[in-house]
């Protein structure tokens, strides 16, 4: 089927969206999760019992989609498997620019009756070239404009990641994750079991979207292994792409049949593939989030030499171990820079040996011991630690200090990232709070230092696979 990004932009952006079917069991999950649309909401119910509380929900209801009034962009389809072939009929009809169907019971049961049912939505849709996402799936999220895959996905905030999932469950909670983390979503689509539209498509799509600066994915199985590695390489060449594949063991593998119905690929075939086409594979919605993360926050990353700095010294031994174990190098400074620390760095308490172990008197000269280790030509980039004593917060005044040495560094051109380690009672809320404060500034923080590092290796490794220029 050829692919009309005309409609996928108009379904994606829709004026006028109809939900068909929400039933009173789900209490009408989908009308909820749209309430806040700032286009056109109607449902499509034929039950009687269901009107009154429709009306009460404030939206019209029909009994056809046909007698809904002006030209449709986008049908949320949430009928019984067998109802849903008269409801594309209609969808063709009306000329509705796409249709994601909620509805399953399709080829991810394993059944003749469900192989069947799906055979007809893939000749029907294929004849008509009409853009049908999913089935078995939650479809598709645009914070800007109020449509939601989940009522408690959050709106109004838009950035610059478009996310591409296989499982509505994953696609939801990565969107909360991000946005936890500091990171936001510009689109996203849960495609289930993509028997007219599949992961190709929505890459192509996103790869031309000017407003989506790196894709995210997470995928099951590919059913057009050609055409998904063209698209890769021809968008992965243009703006980063991190995929997490799922079904990478043999029992996930099993698991991946019933829940989408796609066949995983060898893993070996998969990570060379991937590899060659220049995007970034992942093995979890945590690395994900922060590859995607430093990939969007840092300059191009050419070195994998790190300087880490700001933390005490059983801290500094074991974030060396980490960067290390991810495949980064903690390297001496040159003598040029030793000779310079020498004259003034207190060395009880202290060492400059890089890592920067930076406890005690030290911290009243940071500044200038930043600046000479950040200059310095056997360093790439800088991994500094946010970071207070045990049970204690930040005072306004350390972190006004911090913030203060990170702008130091961040105007010399090497990558500079953080991570927030606190152990306070409250700490999940005061890393959060500092997180955002850094992330504001275009400063990349991590949770932990596992994850810096690993972000910062992928990250490494994305811009040295090929020619990757700067994401702007």
């Amino acid at each position: 089927m050829k692919v009309d990004f005309n409609k996928l932009k108009r379904a994606f952006n829709p004026r006028t969206v109809v939900v068909v079917g929400d039933s009173k069991q789900s209490n009408y999950e989908w009308l909820h999760g749209q309430k806040q649309f700032k286009g056109k909401l109607y449902s499509v119910h034929i039950n009687p019992a269901a009107f009154e509380d429709i009306k009460a929900m404030g939206i019209e209801n029909y009994t056809s989609l046909m007698d809904v009034p002006g030209p449709v962009d986008l049908v949320i389809v949430a009928v019984a498997r067998k109802a849903a072939a008269t409801i594309l009929d209609d969808c063709i009809r009306k000329d509705v620019a796409a249709a994601h169907f909620f509805s399953a019971g399709f080829s991810e049961t394993d059944t003749e009756e469900g192989r069947e049912l799906e055979r007809q939505l893939v000749a029907k849709a294929e004849a008509a070239n009409f853009h049908l996402i999913g089935p078995n799936c939650m479809g598709l999220y645009n914070p800007g404009i109020g449509i939601r895959q989940n009522e408690d996905q959050y709106l109004g905030e838009v950035g610059p990641v478009g996310f591409i999932s296989q499982s509505g469950s994953v696609a939801i909670g990565f969107s909360m994750e991000a946005h936890h983390q500091g990171i936001l979503i510009n689109k996203s689509v849960s495609f289930g079991n993509g028997i007219v539209l599949d992961s190709s498509d929505f890459l192509e799509f996103f790869g031309q979207d000017p407003e989506i600066k790196a894709i995210g994915m997470y995928l099951e199985g590919i059913k057009n292994g050609r055409r998904f590695v063209s698209v890769l390489k021809d968008v992965a060449s243009r703006k980063p792409v991190v995929i997490w594949r799922g079904g990478r063991t043999e029992a996930g593998g099993r698991a991946i049949a019933s829940h989408t119905g796609s066949l995983a690929a060898s893993r070996n075939i998969w990570d060379t593939a991937i590899k060659q086409c220049g995007a970034v594979q992942v093995s979890s919605v945590e690395e994900l989030i922060d590859t995607l993360k430093a990939l969007l926050f840092l300059p191009p990353v050419r070195g994998n030499r790190v300087a880490i700095a700001g933390g005490p010294g059983g801290q500094s031994v074991t974030s060396t171990d980490v960067f290390v174990e991810a495949g980064l190098v903690v390297p001496r400074l040159t003598r040029e820079s030793y000779a310079e620390l020498e004259t003034f760095f207190e060395v009880v308490g202290g060492s400059y040996r890089n890592p920067i172990d930076t406890a005690g008197p030290v911290r009243r000269d940071m500044k200038r011991i930043m600046k000479i280790v950040s200059r310095d030509a056997n360093i790439d980039n800088v991994a500094y630690f946010v970071s207070t004593r045990p049970g204690r917060h930040i005072s306004r005044d350390q972190l006004q200090s911090t913030m203060d040495i990170l702008e130091d560094i961040k105007q010399l051109p090497k990558p500079l990232m953080t991570m927030v380690l606190l152990s306070t009672s409250d700490a999940a809320k005061e890393v959060k709070e500092i997180m955002d404060i850094l992330q504001e500034r275009r400063i990349p923080a991590f949770p932990s230092v596992t994850r810096g590092a690993q972000a910062l290796k992928n990250t490494f490794d994305y811009y040295n696979s090929r020619d990757h220029q700067s994401i702007t």
